[in-house]
């Protein structure tokens, strides 16, 4: 029987709600990058530079969804728990760091991927 395929889902779907919440949190700061001409334009202020992290980090989250979801597609789970653990030990960093954040919303993609089993189970 296939498992079901939705961690990776989960991570892409927390990557876009980061993403959204980027534009909330920091479009004065984009503005300003966009008026100072994109290149260069963040220097040493730190607005921009804070919402140019919380932007690519959304990104790389989406990417990392991606890989994930192809992970689970194949089967392919022999590589899941460290990163798994990876994971689940920066989520709670950042909820020790920020109680108030969406690093919650990794856990249960965290704890689901290191339950995979450790060897691909093919129907």
């Amino acid at each position: 029987m296939q498992k079901k395929i939705w961690i990776g889902y989960w991570i892409i779907f927390v990557a876009l709600l980061h993403t959204i919440a980027s534009f909330i949190f920091f479009m004065p700061a984009y503005q300003e990058i966009w008026q100072r001409g994109v290149i260069n334009a963040i220097g040493r202020n730190l607005m921009p530079a804070l919402g140019i992290w919380f932007l690519l980090f959304g990104v790389v989250l989406a990417l990392l969804g991606l890989c994930v979801t192809g992970l689970e597609k194949h089967q392919a789970y022999e590589s899941t728990r460290m990163l798994a653990v990876g994971l689940f030990l920066m989520s709670l960093l950042g909820v020790i760091l920020m109680p108030d954040s969406g690093f919650w919303l990794m856990f249960p993609a965290t704890i689901a991927l290191y339950r995979l089993p450790n060897k691909p189970t093919h129907s």
